[in-house]
């Protein structure tokens, strides 16, 4: 017998005849034996049109009065699996995040985790009882109803399941598992049955979006073994629950599954990002600083910089990317700096995506950055910034060359398969 949290998206909570699709595979799961709390998120759709109700009312509204706003679509989820729970003969109920509780800090909108008080939880589930949760809330110091940010349900996951000592955590998208690369670009991308929590936080963080970056981070930290599975299968295939997913898990772990292992996992796109040149910036002490201190004060995050050196002339180019959706208001603020920084001119550029190849073998092994200049080159493929971590190489190239660069990379490093 396992504890087990089991979490699904808004995708698999959007309306009766899924919700009640929900309910059979977590009937299961306790039929089996297992004790189970499950999180829900909103249904498809619901979050935005409850966001849209709080700029109607007003568009500066109150962040706590925004909390409680959007925090009702996963209340309703949370009862109506209980309900449906109950009509298939399970014993079940709803927490809220104030009833469990799950204590944040007064972020509002934005909230972090800081203590879950998991007895009554943790009772109520030795008892036979499954516990419903709604995601991406809690409670704040103040007594009042907090959201955890857009995604933030996976978050509550593997929260709740490191307070309650779970075996794992797994976590039902609406895709049956992490692949190589997506699917819907390289036909032969295929799933794995082992990452490691550093490989997932890369791909989430590059452009995978099986799940979200922050749960995976907390997952790490608290050592909670995650599984990604689909709860979308056709009504004449095997039950969902029965098919292996993806399993996130440690390092040690997984060189005890995975004696033989591949020296790439995966290869990511992101899109979304926008690229930004100042030129002939004066090559002194306090520079560079000057451009992303500023940036930072503004919370934009500013990813691969490359930084060029004219030593004839004393000057620098500066070359840096920032999220395609803050590009307008990096602009805006390095304009009015323009004086205080010092550069020459401004370029911008929107049409560009980021090419990521993961891999905890790279620590282990030469040539991984190679292989990946080669044949982008091969196929004429120009390369406009690059950086690195140590289990991961990035590349920005022209977006319109994305789907042509995966593709490419995925048989470079051998990922193909049947």
């Amino acid at each position: 017998m396992a504890r087990i949290v089991m979490k699904f998206g808004g995708t698999s909570m959007a309306g009766t005849e899924r919700i009640r699709r929900v309910a059979r595979i977590v009937q299961r799961q306790q039929a089996a034996g297992h004790e189970v709390a499950v999180v829900v998120s909103a249904m498809a759709g619901e979050t935005d049109r409850l966001v849209n109700f709080c700029r109607e009312a007003n568009p500066l509204y109150d962040p706590a009065e925004y909390d409680v706003v959007v925090a009702s679509g996963e209340q309703v989820t949370s009862g109506l699996l209980a309900m449906h729970l109950q009509a298939l003969g399970c014993s079940a109920r709803s927490w809220l995040g104030w009833q469990v509780p799950i204590k944040t800090d007064d972020a509002h909108a934005k909230a972090r985790i800081e203590d879950i008080d998991a007895d009554a939880l943790i009772a109520s589930m030795a008892s036979g009882e499954i516990a419903v949760i709604p995601g991406f809330q809690g409670v704040s110091p103040a007594g009042r109803v907090t959201t955890l940010g857009r995604g933030g349900s996976d978050t509550s996951a593997v929260a709740v399941a490191a307070a309650v000592n779970a075996d794992r955590c797994d976590i039902y998208t609406d895709v049956d598992g992490v692949y190589t690369t997506d699917p819907r670009i390289v036909a032969k991308a295929r799933k794995l049955k082992n990452v490691t929590y550093e490989e997932m936080l890369e791909l989430a963080s590059v452009g995978s979006k099986v799940l979200q970056t922050r749960s995976v981070s907390l997952a790490m930290k608290e050592g909670v073994r995650v599984q990604v599975l689909s709860s979308f299968i056709d009504d004449d295939a095997p039950a969902a629950d029965t098919i292996p997913g993806t399993m996130i898990v440690s390092d040690e772990e997984l060189e005890g599954l995975d004696m033989e292992r591949q020296l790439i996992t995966g290869i990511a796109a992101d899109k979304n990002e926008a690229k930004i040149t100042l030129t002939r910036i004066a090559d002194r002490p306090g520079a560079v600083a000057a451009i992303f201190g500023p940036l930072a004060a503004a919370n934009i995050n500013v990813d691969m910089i490359i930084q060029n050196i004219a030593k004839d002339r004393g000057e620098t180019d500066v070359t840096f990317t920032v999220p395609i959706s803050d590009l307008a208001r990096a602009q805006a603020l390095l304009e009015e700096r323009k004086d205080t920084i010092g550069y020459y001119r401004m370029l911008s550029n929107g049409k560009v995506a980021k090419i990521s190849v993961v891999g905890v073998g790279m620590r282990s092994h030469a040539g991984v950055a190679a292989t990946m200049f080669r044949a982008l080159a091969d196929r004429g493929i120009n390369i406009q910034a690059i950086t690195t971590s140590e289990i991961k190489v990035s590349v920005l190239i022209d977006e319109d060359e994305t789907e042509l660069a995966v593709r490419v990379l995925h048989t470079a490093y051998e990922l193909d398969g049947e």
